[in-house]
């Protein structure tokens, strides 16, 4: 009975292990993935700030078009 117990601790320790090790190898790949998901969140702010500033320049454009219409016009 003392062998079969001593077994039992043994697997159980080499399972507890690799448990350890995958828990260590999934911590540093869901620190990489969130490192990726930062630098795209990053990313998509700058493409819509970018986005935002063409809009702001086509409009500004765009008014001034209106003006210099309205001004040939007078």
């Amino acid at each position: 009975m003392n062998k079969e117990i001593e077994a039992r601790l043994k697997e159980l320790k080499e399972e507890y292990k690799k448990g350890q090790e995958r828990l260590i190898v999934l911590e540093q790949e869901t620190t990489n993935l969130s490192n990726t998901m930062l630098r795209i969140s990053g990313a998509i702010q700058v493409l819509e700030e970018l986005i935002g500033s063409d809009v702001s320049v086509n409009s500004k454009d765009a008014n001034h078009d209106l003006e210099t219409a309205k001004n040939s016009e007078k």
